[in-house]
């Protein structure tokens, strides 16, 4: 049937599987057809079993965009400025924002258009491509195919991050108080490994919600003990760097967008929600969630580099005494947060890949999956366990990964979902996705370069410390993970 004078599409059908139900999207030949979802309601029609609400939804959101990342704030701005620091944060932040706020629109918008309830980041980017420019249509599938490995890759070796940094924190605070102890770092690993296995096998991200909380409440309490740190003494603003030189920049670029980047959690957190129309808007889920992550790290880096100056270590923590039990508190508080967080960055990874393979799995499908999940933490560990010092590997993972999830692949999903006659005025909408891929080929170059730098210094038999010392280059590695 013809509307609004276009002829009948042309209907063919791709299969892609989203959680349990298997979806079939309709193609249409003459893009034009699509129509903007007539009546369909995507949000009245999710079937979900285990639903987030408000609170939930933001705890979620808040713990995953507020890891371990912030604590290399300060050390970001040692290479940034007290000027351009502040202010390059918060122009950062409300760039990451955007790029969520417009990967769930579009995500929404492909709903009501093919009636599908929800989709995920993957598919979301494979029916956008599948109805975008004619010549980019049959790499939908590999796109979708790409987004979820880069979002494996990221969340699992997060995961793996977590682990070394709980174990690099406890080492340190046993052997301050028993110096005589001297226990090799994987042992801490191998006694985080069974909170980390509980974590695993949780399926749910309702049943993370309370856990979630308990790391945001454990972060707060760090951070402001932390904070207090930095305030006992007056911090002096006279002999810090306005700006910091060139060749700083791009650290402190790299770090500061990494360490606030969160969108691989966004769309499983909205497809989840009781009230699903209360993430985006104003104030909304995001906008509260995003507008507490920008505050939060742009004072805490902008306070940290006041009070430590050209002494500031690459994780803030590393400048609180160690004589201290207060200090000694944070950094155990600290931990016990990032070691909770294992389970929401765990999660969102197994949910995709357990759907992939549970089409061929037809009997003892749950102990099967119980199965899965205990080898995948087991392997995150053994990596863990075997190769403690993974903070230049996995930073050049974060950095491939991260700023083509948090850039590319939205401004890429929304290009596409627009691309029949929705940009805007004077086309503003490709202009300014075009200008945020701009800003997604720099940071992809200037992270890529970074991090083989890196890698080579650590690893160079010049500098023995670099390869030797976990402690110094793991705050780096977080922050592009986290």
């Amino acid at each position: 049937m013809a509307t609004n004078g276009h002829r009948s599409p042309t209907v063919s059908v791709i299969q892609l599987e989203n959680h349990s139900s298997t979806l079939k999207l309709t193609s249409n030949e003459d893009v034009s057809t699509i129509a903007d979802g007539g009546e369909y309601n995507p949000f009245d029609n999710r079937d979900v079993k285990h639903p987030t609400g408000d609170c939930g939804a933001l705890a979620h959101l808040l713990k995953c965009s507020v890891g371990t990342g912030v604590l290399a704030m300060p050390f970001a701005f040692l290479h940034g400025g007290t000027v351009f620091g502040p202010v390059v944060v918060v122009a950062l932040g409300l760039v990451c924002a955007h790029c969520m706020h417009i990967l769930v629109k579009s995500s929404q918008k492909l709903c009501r258009q093919q009636k599908i309830p929800s989709l995920s980041f993957g598919h979301t980017a494979g029916v956008a491509f599948k109805h975008g420019p004619v010549w980019l249509r049959p790499f939908s599938h590999s796109l979708m195919n790409f987004v979820d490995i880069a979002i494996c890759i990221t969340c699992y070796s997060t995961v793996c991050v977590y682990l070394v940094f709980v174990a690099t924190t406890a080492k340190q605070i046993v052997e301050n108080y028993y110096p005589e102890e001297d226990f090799d770092i994987r042992l801490y690993i191998a006694v985080a490994m069974p909170v980390a296995y509980l974590l695993a096998l949780v399926r749910n991200l309702e049943y993370l919600v309370p856990v979630s909380a308990a790391a945001n409440v454990l972060l707060v309490a760090g951070f402001a003990i932390t904070l207090y740190y930095m305030f006992r003494e007056a911090p002096s603003v006279a002999d810090k760097a306005y700006v910091a030189p060139l060749a700083r920049l791009p650290t402190f670029l790299c770090t500061a967008l990494f360490a606030m980047e969160g969108i691989g959690v966004v769309l499983p957190v909205e497809n989840t929600m009781v009230k699903p129309e209360h993430f985006l808007g104003c104030p909304g889920v995001l906008n509260i969630g995003m507008g507490v992550v920008i505050c939060l790290f742009a004072v805490l880096g902008f306070c940290g580099y006041l009070r430590y100056g050209d002494d500031t270590q690459a994780s803030i923590t590393l400048n609180l005494p160690s004589d201290e039990i207060l200090a000694e508190v944070a950094k155990g508080l600290i931990a016990v947060a990032i070691l909770f967080s294992v389970g929401l960055q765990f999660i969102v990874p197994t949910d995709i890949m357990w759907t992939k393979l549970k089409k061929g799995v037809h009997s003892w499908r749950r102990t099967k999956e119980v199965a899965y999940r205990l080898s995948v933490m087991t392997l995150i560990g053994a990596v863990a366990i075997a190769v403690p010092n993974l903070g230049p590997i996995i930073s050049l993972v974060g950095a491939v990964c991260y700023s083509t999830m948090g850039l590319f692949c939205p401004a890429s999903i929304d290009l596409a979902t627009n691309w029949n006659g929705d940009l805007g005025r004077f086309k503003h909408v490709l202009w300014k996705d075009l200008l945020i891929l701009a800003l997604w080929l720099v940071i992809l170059v200037l992270g890529t370069y970074t991090s083989v730098v890196d890698i080579a210094r650590a690893y160079s038999p010049d500098h023995p410390a670099a390869a030797s010392n976990c402690t110094e280059s793991l705050p780096n590695c977080e922050a592009s993970l986290v």
